[in-house]
């Protein structure tokens, strides 16, 4: 009875999948279907590619990034997922009690991408990228502005300072001796002044002076290139952080499917060693009883091994695979994610691979960047030509300064004082006319920088279409594949179920149960490889094409009643103790 509705339930699941998924056609037979081309009429001439529109009447000299292709990245999370926030950016843990894993957080595919978009680090990377280009926009746009200059010399400033002079000196210069008269005690009277000569002299005065210039370029040929440059660059930064986001969203759900296929590969372990346990169970009451030989207990022995150590290995890829999404969603540290839902067949892609293509070119910004890069080095060119041409300026500068004091006299008076103030407009220009080539030289190299964009633009549209053709086409290889390793899936429990018979009955040797449990275990094992790779795919070609053309399945109607287990699967898989390699690599010596 179990094992009946067990295949009832495999067989209900499959078809339902691969009855929506439909049978599989080859490009050629898409093609086809479309009907004939206007060239296939024209006896299968090739197309003319001189005639194909060029990217930039397609998209235009400049595209500008278009945010409403996609939903924008959230911001916030909900309250059920509040407690899985980032934590801070330079946050390091220095305990190892701060990195134990205390919870084992099940998340489902749209939970996981939202984490993803409001905690992954490499994303708020980009969104900073684009504050940064739009700042060095807003830089450049400033060149259209005059600029205002103030300038202080000593605001205040006080001199103070004494003066003496060789009076030797002077006398020698004027004949007359500067000496004191030692009949009065005081020096010669000057005969123009009617004062008595001094060689000493003092300074006392405090200074202030301003000036402002106003300077408005009026004709600066370099700077309507240099803002074109900044706004494709702003554009370009927009477009990568659209990629960023499409990338990220695309390695979340790749990330999604891969733990799910691993949860698999740990279930499809664990029944095998199950079945491998139950195997040597009868094989030891059959080798007690007389009925069996010790070769057939080595061999179910042998096959638990291996059963084991698939066991191993999928926990290992198990817990790899966890902590591999919880740095990409950047979780808290001690939280590990677990797929909330086991691997199914999410839906079936609508588009032909034609319609894909085309749609990828028009939707993918990695082709916007290239034609930026084209525009960007076209006006590096021009700000680069700009060097040797002439800039004219308006130019007003106004300029005070006031002294009080006096410098260089014998009594300092500090009510002496002067202003003045003055202001100038003129019209200023400048022209380099020979710098030597430079200028010339860097307007070669930004155009040939220009045509190395067209190339790599070229390039790049081949890439995409391989993307598209090779996730395509791995679609189309899993589509199949579902079906026919579901087949066989269902063959091969048949198979070992009668195997089981035939050895309880001593029909069979132990050999056969062995074999086609060997076979069951990898044609499950293919099985979840061809629906993980078809998941993976059909995120791709959205990932790719920005297409959402997606039939999803249609859900299988299950039972409400928990199937009887067979009791003689219903066997505890009790832990392997855990020995160092060392130890581990004796047993092989021995033997």
């Amino acid at each position: 009875m179990r094992r009946t509705a067990a295949r009832l339930f495999l067989i209900a699941g499959t078809l339902t999948a691969t009855a929506s998924i439909g049978s599989p056609l080859r490009a050629e037979d898409m093609l086809a279907a479309d009907g004939p081309t206007s060239d296939q009429r024209a006896e299968g001439a090739l197309l003319d590619q001189s005639t194909l529109p060029t990217a930039t009447e397609v998209k235009g000299a400049r595209p500008k990034a278009d945010d409403s292709v996609l939903p924008p990245a959230a911001t916030e999370l909900p309250q059920d997922l509040s407690p899985l926030k980032a934590p801070p950016s330079l946050a390091l843990p220095d305990k190892p009690s701060q990195v134990r894993i205390r919870e084992l957080r099940p998340l489902t595919l749209e939970q996981a991408q939202r984490l993803t978009e409001v905690n992954n680090p490499s994303l708020k990377a980009a969104a900073s990228q684009v504050e940064q280009a739009k700042s060095q926009l807003l830089a450049a746009i400033a060149a259209w502005y005059p600029t205002v200059n103030l300038t202080a010399n000593g605001l205040p400033q006080y001199l103070a300072g004494d003066q003496y002079r060789n009076p030797d000196f002077l006398s020698s210069q004027r004949g007359e001796s500067l000496r004191i008269d030692p009949r009065t005690g005081k020096p010669p009277v000057n005969a123009l002044t009617k004062r008595p000569y001094t060689p000493y002299k003092t300074s006392g005065q405090w200074t202030a002076n301003f000036s402002a210039q106003v300077e408005w370029k009026l004709i600066d040929p370099g700077r309507v290139p240099q803002i074109a440059s900044a706004r494709d660059s702003y554009e370009k930064a927009r477009d990568t952080y659209l990629i960023s986001l499409r990338e990220l969203r695309l390695n979340t759900a790749t990330q999604y499917f891969n733990l799910q296929r691993q949860d698999e590969q740990v279930r499809i372990g664990q029944q095998s060693v199950r079945v491998s346990l139950v195997s040597l169970r009868d094989a030891r009451a059959r080798f007690e009883a007389g009925v069996s030989t010790k070769l057939e207990v080595l061999e179910a022995e042998t096959q638990l091994a291996r059963d084991q150590q698939l066991l191993s290995q999928a926990l290992g890829k198990q817990d790899k695979a966890r902590r591999a999404l919880a740095a990409l969603l950047d979780l808290p540290q001690d939280v590990t994610p677990t797929a909330a839902t086991p691997a199914r067949v999410r839906g079936v892609w609508q588009p032909s691979l034609q319609e894909s293509i085309v749609a990828a070119y028009a939707f993918r910004e990695e082709l916007d960047r290239f034609i930026l890069d084209i525009s960007i080095n076209n006006s590096n060119a021009n700000a680069a030509l700009a060097a040797v041409q002439p800039i004219l300026s308006l130019v007003n500068t106004f300029s005070t300064s006031r002294t009080q004091g006096q410098t260089a006299v014998e009594v300092v008076k500090m009510a002496d004082y002067t202003w003045s103030a003055s202001n100038t407009v003129a019209l200023n220009a400048t022209w380099n006319i020979f710098d030597g080539g430079r200028a010339r030289a860097q307007y070669r190299l930004n155009k040939q920088k220009a045509e190395e964009s067209e190339f790599n633009f070229a390039s790049e549209r081949d890439k995409i279409r391989q993307e598209v053709e090779d996730s395509f086409f791995d679609l189309r290889t899993a589509n199949q594949d579902i079906y026919t390793t579901s087949r066989e899936v269902l063959s091969s429990r048949e198979s070992l179920r009668l195997a089981r018979l035939r050895f309880q009955a001593g029909v069979t040797t132990q050999r056969e149960v062995v074999d086609t449990q060997r076979d069951l275990t990898n044609a499950e094992v293919r099985y979840a490889d061809a629906v993980t790779t078809y998941n993976t795919s059909l995120a791709q070609l959205r990932r790719r094409t920005g297409l959402d053309q997606v039939i999803s399945c249609e859900s299988v109607s299950l039972s409400s009643t928990k199937p009887v287990e067979d009791q003689d699967y219903t066997v505890p898989i009790e832990p392997t103790s855990s020995r160092p390699a060392c130890q581990a690599s004796v047993l092989n010596s021995e033997g």
